[in-house]
């Protein structure tokens, strides 16, 4: 069978046995705690725990998971390419019981699979069962031990060979220290070459008899007393791993030799990638392994790599094609979820991948005429896969492009660093110094990975805990000299937990707590407070505490544990050590700048994904009073793109839909597709969920995100935003920096002032240009030797070329400008309007002045930003052109009674004009402005 033959079988067989084939879920974890999805029971977890009920109908399910092992607690990185079946990405094949069979129908089902369907001989296979020793949970599991029995017996097998008793360690699966677990029992595969050892190896860590099975049987809960109690529902989680079953079933050709060892590598989910590799690099793969590799499996990498002869061997080749083989596919994976290369967390780990991938690449001759290898196997993995995971086919373009981008930008630290570290490395013998190793990573940017791997090929060895130390005294000196007004590592502790009200309120009473001095520093603690202390980019707030007849600034806050420290401008004279009654206030005007620029933020956020990829997330953020930093995963922007982005969101400030929050149960919105959450961040059991538009908590905004942070109320507050510049910060990451409000009109107004006096300076350099043209002109007596006045044309072309693109740049920065101040003439404006309104319902029905169709506009969104209940009718002559423009704005509480766009039909006719228009809202022009009065006058006949 082929690996799709053999995934397909097993999905098909648990379909038939009533399952639901579930997709595999992202290898971005839904668990704040883990860098990827590293099992299959990762996406069932709220099933096991009874949060959630399985959707599934009978409740069990069927899957092939993708996973990752590659950092944090399990961690087979270093072991890839060593041997035949450590990987960093594998398929983990499993079938899921939720409260329905239980022990009975796992293991006959297994059975079946294994032995009737696929074939293995049951002379080869050993099952292994709990048996606790002293001290260990419950008692030895004799259900799955009959159930075992009774199929070896059938076999005609003795079940005392054939079953193998486990310890806690081998055969008892805890979700933690509390919560669900319950015995596994597991099944191995005797690959010696006779089939003969009775089960000798189980167990053992020998490649000679392999686990490929683990049945998991979720029966108890860990108290946190250590005593187990018996849950209400008993569920079944197992796990095959889908390459070793895919190495077994074709390098035993069907179970018909046993001569070699399978490997996973000699496999058809493999040998694409080989074939591809061998064309790109000229070599062969002929599978060989670093000795000893079955017996025992060297485990650090001076000792592995010991067995290599040299850098060039065939042996080294062969570990180079199925680490880039193995890490292909990690990254190909990876990127298509979304996890992109970076500098923290599982994205650094996924460079480190990269980056290895690479450097092994060089072992076989690619990248060194600066032509890129891992793009060109995307293709096959893409041909191999995709048919699984669409998901590689519908992102292949980004998985290439970063792929690109990646192995460019390390090729050249690489080829940088291997000429250093060669050059030292030809000084020593036997240890390679950590002190050059740290100069090569701190200031060449070479991994320390990479230099010890270097090293251990090279026989060296090199003390990673001295390049530590080395970089632990780097990291204190750049501590000592960085200075900061934020309040870290306060030396108290205090039990007070601090209500917080900022979300609603600017200002509070509250009880100070304790007031300490440190270091001439005065800090309050206090149990209320509106003050936001900086998180998730936004910035600490400040203001002001009043207690008694004092009062004194807050120059910042910070926490410890849970209650909120302000550091204060001083320490009150009245204070005697006792708890006293205080009111604490904000900059209001500060905090509201804030609020503009973090809802902004939110909303470019969503602008992004509109127009330029739902894969551009956010990859890190800054929001402060004056401005707003956006980093998030692209390629760069086209400036039609950046363009295009600060337009919509524009439009969508100027519709002034209502932004909202609500908490909601963590478990109810995770993996919510519509909400954006960022899973590295650790959210508790209930959490903030941030809407624009739709209706307060029904979760239906057209942006919804995961936020902590304080916002607008509509947002129309936010005025504007203005983009200043798009820019690379990482590869692969790009940074936005924006301003709004106030702080945008600023901008645009230096901008247009700058503009103005560049315009004037080039206009007096073609003026003088022109006078130079002239004179040349001008017929001259000129002596046979005198010099000629010089070629002026070059020049005067170079100079019109300057102002016409300074025309088209200066067009676009005056459209903004214009537009800024339309909206600031409206908003100067509305409120005059709005207090003549009469009639209940109110109604405006007016003629501007001096107005056009883009100011006419401007006053509709300044209606909407002020919530005007009522209708309003307006009407502007174009005295230039004669054009009459017309708007009309309905509340959408009034729709039912009059309607806009049928009051726009009604009306235009009449200045000679058509319209037309939602309920809520019409626009319409006309070329007869003598009949404005007409037109009004009509209107008001209309109510």
């Amino acid at each position: 069978m082929t690996a799709a033959e053999i995934r397909d079988s097993f999905l098909s067989f648990f379909r038939d046995k009533g399952h639901t084939t579930v997709p595999s879920a992202s290898l971005m974890p839904t668990s704040p705690n883990l860098l990827f999805t590293n099992a299959g029971m990762n996406q069932f977890v709220p099933y096991f725990l009874g949060t959630q009920k399985a959707p599934y109908d009978p409740p069990r399910a069927a899957d092939t998971q993708k996973c990752i092992r590659a950092g944090g607690k399990h961690n087979d990185l270093e072991d890839v390419g060593l041997d035949t079946y450590h990987h960093t990405f594998f398929e983990m094949l499993g079938n899921w019981s939720f409260g329905d069979y239980f022990k009975k129908d796992a293991i006959n089902w297994a059975w079946e699979l294994v032995v009737e369907t696929w074939g293995f001989p049951p002379n080869r296979l050993y099952a292994t069962v709990y048996a606790p020793g002293d001290g260990d949970p419950a008692e030895f599991d004799q259900e799955a031990y009959d159930h075992w029995k009774a199929l070896f017996l059938k076999a005609g097998l003795d079940p005392e060979i054939h079953i193998v008793n486990g310890n806690v360690k081998d055969n008892f699966w805890m979700m933690g220290d509390t919560g669900p677990c319950g015995p596994c029992s597991e099944l191995h595969v005797d690959l010696t070459p006779e089939g003969d050892t009775n089960g000798a190896l189980v167990n053992k860590d020998d490649a000679r008899c392999i686990e490929i099975w683990n049945l998991v049987f979720i029966q108890f809960n860990a108290e946190p007393d250590g005593s187990y109690r018996d849950l209400p529902a008993k569920h079944v989680d197992t796990g095959m791993g889908f390459e070793r079953a895919c190495a077994i079933i074709q390098g035993t050709k069907n179970f018909t030799d046993f001569s070699t060892l399978p490997s996973n590598y000699d496999t058809d989910v493999f040998t694409p990638l080989f074939q591809k590799l061998e064309q790109l690099s000229g070599q062969k793969y002929t599978r060989t392994l670093p000795s000893p590799s079955i017996e025992h499996r060297a485990s650090s990498i001076e000792h592995r790599a010991s067995s290599i002869e040299h850098p060039e061997s065939s042996i080294q080749k062969d570990i180079a094609f199925r680490v880039i083989a193995d890490h292909i596919r990690t990254l190909s994976f990876s990127i298509a979820d979304g996890i992109l290369p970076g500098n923290t967390d599982r994205n650094y780990v996924l460079r480190r991948i990269l980056r290895r991938a690479v450097r092994y690449g060089r072992n076989l001759g690619l990248g060194t005429d600066g032509t890129n290898f891992l793009p060109q196997l995307v293709p096959v993995l893409v041909e191999e896969m995709a048919a699984a995971f669409p998901e590689l086919k519908q992102h292949q373009d980004r998985i290439t492009e970063t792929l690109d981008t990646e192995e460019s930008a390390f090729n050249k630290t690489l080829d940088r660093g291997i000429k250093l570290f060669n050059a030292a490395a030809e000084k020593v013998s036997g240890a390679f110094e950590p002190e050059t190793a740290f100069e090569l990573y701190d200031t060449y940017g070479f991994p320390t990975d990479l230099t010890a791997l270097m090293a251990a090929e090279r026989g060296l060895t090199l003390d990673l805990a001295a390049v530590e130390s080395h970089m632990e005294q780097q990291r204190e000196r750049a501590r000592a000299a960085h200075t900061s007004e934020t309040v870290t590592a306060l030396d108290f502790d205090t039990d007070v937990t601090t209500t917080f009200t900022g979300y609603d309120t600017d200002s509070s009473p509250t009880t100070i707590h304790d007031i300490l001095d440190r270091d001439g520093n005065t800090y309050a603690i206090i149990d209320t407070s509106p003050f936001y202390v900086e998180m998730g980019g936004q910035v600490g707030d400040i203001g002001s505490l009043t207690v008694g007849d004092e009062s004194f600034n807050v120059t910042n806050v910070s926490s410890v544990g849970a209650a909120t420290i302000l550091q204060l401008s001083a320490m009150p004279s009245a204070w005697t050590g006792q708890p006293r009654e205080a009111t604490v206030a904000l900059d209001t005007s500060r905090r509201r700048d804030i609020e503009k620029h973090h809802t902004a933020t939110h909303i470019l956020h969503w602008a992004l994904h509109e127009i330029v990829s739902p894969d551009a997330t956010q990859q890190g953020s800054y929001v402060g009073p004056d401005r707003l930093r956006f980093d998030f995963s692209s390629k760069a922007l086209t400036k039609e793109q950046l363009q295009a982005v600060e337009k919509l969101a524009n439009e969508k400030i100027k519709a002034n839909d209502p932004v909202s929050w609500s908490e909601q149960p963590y478990d109810s919105v995770k993996g919510n597709e519509n909400i954006m959450q960022f899973f590295g961040d650790k959210y508790g059991d209930t959490v903030r969920v941030v809407q624009i538009g739709g209706a307060e908590g029904s979760l239906d905004g057209w942006s919804m995100e995961l936020c902590a942070g304080t916002h607008v109320r509509q947002t129309g507050d936010i005025e504007q935003i203005v983009i200043k510049k798009e820019e690379a910060i990482a590869a692969g990451i790009r940074r936005i920096e924006a301003v709004c409000g106030s702080h945008a009109q600023a901008y645009l107004d230096e901008a247009k002032a700058g503009l103005e006096k560049e315009i004037h300076q080039l206009a007096n350099k073609l003026t003088a240009l022109n006078a130079q043209l002239s004179a040349a002109d001008a017929p001259t007596q000129r002596a046979p030797d005198a010099p000629d006045p010089g070629d002026t044309s070059s020049a005067l072309t170079a100079y019109r070329d300057a102002l016409k693109k300074l025309t088209v740049d200066a067009d676009k920065s005056l459209k903004k400008i214009q537009t800024a101040n339309l909206a600031q003439q409206a908003d100067a404006q509305i409120d005059a309007l709005i207090a003549n309104a009469a009639g209940d319902p109110p109604v405006i029905i007016e003629a501007l002045e001096n107005a056009d169709g883009n100011l006419l506009g401007e006053f509709i969104n300044a209606l909407k930003k002020k919530q005007f209940k009522g209708v309003a009718i307006l009407a502007a002559a174009e005295e230039a052109s004669g054009k009459v423009h017309l708007g009309i704005a309905v509340h959408p509480d009034l729709t039912s009674q009059f309607k806009a766009g049928d009051l726009m039909q009604k009306l235009a006719p009449i200045v000679g004009g058509r319209g037309g228009g939602k309920p809520d809202f019409a626009r319409g022009a006309g070329s007869d402005p003598t009949q404005i009065d007409a037109l009004l006058e009509a209107a008001r006949n209309s109510f």
